[in-house]
């Protein structure tokens, strides 16, 4: 036995399916006994009024049938019951039971029976009053001070107090301001009811104020009369608790002092008099009922409130002293003296479970049996611990929370590109500028290639979400697809189209599926949530067609291999016709937004060149020849085939379209300075206008219909300026990742970088998927490679302790931003190696020739490199010297 459980004394179920709720339960001598006895009243919404008089043979003995002393149908829902002087003429007790229309008062009496059945109960209706309005709680007392009878106060659903002297009804007063009713109490020792309003505040009204008060019925008075005749209904005292109160009730501690006590959501609070809070206490779960006594410390009060977890607490003002287990939730207790046993718990559920209980221990019978002895055996408790020890060391090798079989794959993604493009395509060629009037696609039709993505499941999966990821302007029929639920082992393909919307190339051709699902189990029906993605690579020819190689280029870029040069028939097949030799070694591209890029392989240095008139095209046939290398020497079973680059790094191409992308988010941020300007001044001229049309005396416009005019078109065209600039910014920002992407490429064959170095680049240098004003590329990317020159590419301990500016804003200019990308590619050429482990920050030692400058202590944008991007690497001849290609044209050159 639990030594914090109510002990049960006596219980019963009342009815079936009967609700009841706080107003519903009521202790008091009802029948006038005299002799100190109280009986238990229960009313319910269905009606029903019970009298109990619980007196069990031994201690958690049901209900017995003579323990119900009286029950009578009411037929109208019974709200709430009180015990009171309601009769005039005597001062013995009586019953108050209030409906929703009615409230009736009744005397218990009981009859010695002739036989041994006892004692007969029945009730006897005294008076009743029909109520106008529907009520929704009650409140009774000695109102205004009289002596020997007590009269009742009614609160109805729209706000308003009728007040009964026992058979006569005296007034009604509607409460200011009263939305919803509240908890409603009344305080003898101020002669006031306290209540608490909508408005989540106490709130205490004088009954002489309410008595002498504008009549109810006089509501829908003028505001004329009003002031005219009556007084107005003023609070006596108001406080704001911030939450809705569940409950109210005045306990004083002897002639001078009272508390009042409101217990609220989620706090309780108890109340001087005068409106002051004495002591207020945070409550751990959400109450539902309390009642407060006197202590039998002097100055103190205990406090019953139960909350929502079947639990029964007692305080002593702010300090638990008590905590119970009960076997419902109460939404009504009460302490009363019940067969000679004072200080019973009376709790009442919301479905009729009524019980008797009492604090204090039982003493437990339970004795435990002995067990029995034996000898312990240490060779097979040995054996025992050394089979858990190879289990737990297999289970840290695993090194996962899932057992092996669970770790396999539950979900399996695959994706398959169409090779043939869509016979009709779904995207429109539309809007794209081209750059030589000879260029033409085919029906003015951008081609579409269909992609099928395959899910294979291995269990039982819910909630299963697919979406596909393309880089812009690339774009999908459909990225989202759902399934609510697949059974093990059930496959399901989904497919969509991927064209090309827009004039610029898109950085990359490789496309991402990401599935999230969730995996129920028998701990989680829900499921557990879980991601899996696959990566798919488009084709060259979705955004390119052949086209006519070029002699002569603004860009050029040689690539080195350490193998024979591969026919570029070979590498990009359909491209180019097969000639006679089968060798061809120039090959010309032209993307459908026209730019032209040149392709040359040379038959004697194991070189590749690609050229192009804009710098950022060059990548994507770059990147292409690299893959297309490598997958033909692995199919040629080469495994030591290698890539690198010896040329300088073109660095002031880049640094100009990174000052092409900074200048349009300038002029983006001054286009909508100067359009809120605008639209300012376009309101402000209405308001004048509109004030001179609601002037009575006409006044002349002075052009400001005029004015409003020009404004307008301002802000109109203006708009339509952010528009393009936004615009021009997407494919600003498009060819700026391209580039970045080479640069990246580039700085990877330079310097032959392992694969995680070359993903640090990338997350410093393509931190964002798209450009925002708020959040830039430019300031972005200068912090991340900021914080690489400060900690894995530092040269001293002055560097790494260096402080860098945590809040990231537009900068005044890409000065800084250059400088810091020079100086990353100087530490590299230099032996400084990229790095993210715990030993990064530490000063690294290499060995190079020439010095090294270093960041400068005091700022790093104020203390620039005096060498531009050429001058930089002069130390270093290694990185400038290119073998020359004999220079008779690009076209000749490499065919000889």
């Amino acid at each position: 036995m639990s030594l914090f459980k109510a002990r049960d004394w006596w219980s019963t179920v009342l009815g079936e399916k009967e609700e009841f709720d706080q107003g519903c339960l009521c202790l008091a001598d009802v029948d006038n006994t005299g002799n100190g006895q109280d009986k238990v009243i229960v009313g319910s919404f269905m009606g029903y009024l019970r009298i109990f008089n619980p007196h069990p043979v031994k201690t958690g003995d049901g209900a017995q049938a003579e323990d119900l002393l009286l029950e009578v149908h009411l037929r109208d829902p019974i709200l709430q019951v009180e015990v009171g002087k309601f009769v005039s003429g005597t001062e013995m007790l009586h019953l108050a039971v209030l409906h929703s229309r009615k409230l009736c008062v009744y005397s218990v009496s009981g009859s010695l029976g002739n036989v041994e059945h006892g004692t007969q109960y029945q009730i006897k209706l005294m008076y009743e009053h029909n109520l106008q309005r529907t009520a929704c709680n009650m409140t009774y007392g000695s109102f205004g001070g009289v002596k020997g009878r007590d009269l009742i106060c009614i609160q109805s659903m729209d706000g308003m107090l009728m007040v009964f002297e026992q058979e006569s009804y005296a007034f009604g007063r509607f409460l200011p301001g009263s939305l919803l009713p509240g908890p409603l109490a009344y305080s003898s020792r101020t002669d006031s009811f306290i209540t608490v309003s909508s408005c989540r505040q106490v709130e205490s009204y004088k009954y002489q104020v309410l008595a002498f008060a504008t009549d109810a019925d006089k509501r829908q008075e003028t505001e004329q009369q009003k002031l005219g005749s009556g007084k107005r209904l003023v609070v006596d005292w108001t406080l704001n608790i911030g939450e809705q109160a569940l409950d109210i009730c005045i306990v004083s501690f002897n002639q001078s002092a009272s508390s009042v006590f409101v217990l609220g959501e989620r706090n309780f609070f108890c109340l001087k008099d005068s409106g002051q809070i004495r002591f207020m206490k945070k409550l751990d779960c959400s109450p539902s009922c309390f009642l407060p006594y006197c202590s039998v410390s002097e100055g103190t009060i205990n406090t019953l409130i139960g909350n929502h977890s079947n639990m029964l607490h007692v305080y002593q003002d702010v300090t638990l002293k008590w905590a119970t287990q009960l076997p419902h939730i109460p939404v009504a207790v009460r302490v009363g003296c019940l067969h000679d046993l004072k200080g019973v718990i009376v709790t009442l559920s919301d479905d009729g479970h009524l019980q008797c209980s009492y604090l204090g221990t039982d003493p437990s019978l339970f004795q435990a049996p002995k067990v029995e002895s034996r000898e312990l055996n240490y060779d097979e408790l040995d054996i025992e611990l050394k089979e858990l020890q190879k289990i737990i060391k297999d289970v840290n090798k695993s090194q996962g929370v899932w057992p092996m079989t669970e770790r396999e794959d539950d979900l399996k993604v695959s994706a398959m590109v169409s090779p043939n493009f869509d016979s009709v395509s779904v995207g429109v060629f539309a809007d794209f500028q081209r750059q030589s009037t000879d260029v033409e696609v085919g029906a003015d039709l951008v081609p579409s290639v269909t992609v099928k993505v395959t899910l294979q499941n291995r269990v039982t999966l819910q909630k299963i979400r697919l979406s596909v990821y393309v880089q812009p302007p690339l774009v999908l029929t459909c990225d989202q697809f759902t399934f609510e639920f697949m059974a093990p082992e059930m496959t399901r393909t989904v497919g969509f189209s991927v064209y090309l919307k827009g004039s610029c190339l898109p950085p990359e051709l490789e496309g991402n599926a990401v599935v999230s699902y969730s995996r129920p189990t028998d701990r989680n029906p829900e499921g557990i949530p879980r991601v899996s993605q696959c990566k798919f690579r488009l084709p060259l020819k979705l955004i390119c067609l052949p086209g006519q190689p070029s002699k002569t280029a603004s860009h050029k870029l040689t690539i080195d291999t350490n193998k024979s040069p591969v026919s570029l028939l070979s590498l990009f097949p359909g491209f180019a016709n097969q000639s006679e030799d089968d060798q061809v070694n120039v090959m010309g591209f032209r993307f459908l937004g026209g730019s032209r890029v040149t392709l040359l392989a040379s038959k004697t240095s194991q070189r590749y060149r690609i050229q192009s008139e804009q710098f950022e095209d060059i990548w994507l046939i770059t990147n292409e020849l690299i893959i297309r290398l490598q997958e033909y020497f692995e199919k040629q079973g080469i495994k030591d085939f290698a890539c690198s680059f010896s040329g300088s790094m073109p660095l002031q191409e880049y640094f100009e379209l990174i000052d092409h992308h900074f200048e349009l988010r300038i002029n983006g941020e001054k286009l909508e300075e100067l359009l809120s300007e605008r639209a300012v001044q376009f309101r402000a001229i209405q308001r004048r206008l509109l004030t001179r049309f609601k002037d009575k005396t006409p006044a002349p416009l002075q052009h400001l219909d005029t004015l409003l005019d020009g404004t307008y078109k301002q802000v109109i065209a203006l708009a339509d300026a952010v528009e393009e600039n936004q615009d021009n910014l997407f494919q600003s920002f498009t060819r700026l990742k391209s580039a970045t992407h080479l640069v990246i490429l580039l700085i990877g064959l330079w310097q032959k970088l392992s694969t995680d170095q070359i993903a640090i680049l990338e997350a410093a240098f393509l931190p964002l998927q798209q450009d925002t004003q708020e959040l830039g590329w430019e300031e972005t990317v200068d912090a991340a490679i900021s914080h690489l020159l400060k900690t894995c590419l530092s040269k001293s301990s002055k560097e790494q302790a260096l402080n860098l500016s945590s809040q990231l804003s537009i900068p005044k200019d890409t000065s800084r931003l250059k400088k810091h990308i020079t100086l990353l590619c100087d530490r590299l050429a230099k032996g400084g190696r990229l790095c993210l482990s715990t030993d990064a920050a530490a000063p690294q030692t290499m060995v190079m020739p020439g010095g090294c400058a270093t960041i400068p202590e005091s700022d790093l944008e104020e203390r620039s490199v005096e060498h531009d991007s050429s001058e930089l690497f002069t130390n270093h001849k290694h990185l400038i010297v290119e073998s020359p290609m004999p220079e008779v044209s690009p076209l000749q050159g490499v065919s000889e």
